[in-house]
């Protein structure tokens, strides 16, 4: 005789397939808050107009860093013309982003971890490039580039220093 309470495996109920619709609403409000905040920055920076300073953010900090750095690696020239490269100058800035990138190592979104890679990375290429080139130039035509103090490039337009007199900048006509 069989039991009428006793149930067998084949009369279990099938199991029943249990979807977490919770994750998508938490997707949702994360991709609208990204969303406001996009919208909120675009505001901002189009009531600031161009007196204006852009927002104090990580973003930001990197970007000035990044621009001293290529700055130093003479992008700019001075009131002669002649390009200015400051390649310890330079270096400080890159050696300041990396000790960020140390030390906020973990508390980073991943777009900021990316981007301060991607930054060094290509700060690292251009800097072996550039002193490439100026030690190619200097060794082809050592009088054409001038070596200046820190604070003497005026200076040093006028009366070179040696290459052992410690000058940090060079100065390419």
């Amino acid at each position: 005789m069989t039991d009428p309470t006793k149930h067998t495996p084949s009369d279990a109920a099938a199991p029943s397939l249990h979807v977490d619709s919770d994750w998508k609403a938490q997707a949702e409000a994360e991709r609208a808050r990204l969303a406001e905040k996009d919208a909120a920055m675009a505001a901002r920076a189009a009531e600031a107009g161009p007196e204006q300073l852009p927002p104090a953010e990580f973003r930001s900090l990197v970007g000035l860093l990044a621009s001293q750095a290529v700055m130093g690696l003479g992008t700019m020239a001075d009131p002669q013309g002649r390009v200015v490269v400051d390649l310890e100058g330079s270096k400080f800035a890159m050696d300041l982003l990396q000790v960020l990138a140390e030390k906020t190592k973990g508390n980073l979104t991943p777009e900021e971890s990316g981007e301060l890679e991607e930054v060094l990375r290509e700060l690292g290429m251009r800097f072996m490039a550039i002193t490439r080139v100026v030690a190619e130039q200097m060794s082809k035509a050592p009088g054409s580039v001038k070596m200046a103090a820190p604070g003497t490039a005026a200076a040093a337009a006028s009366a070179p220093q040696s290459p052992a007199g410690g000058a940090s900048k060079l100065i390419i006509p």
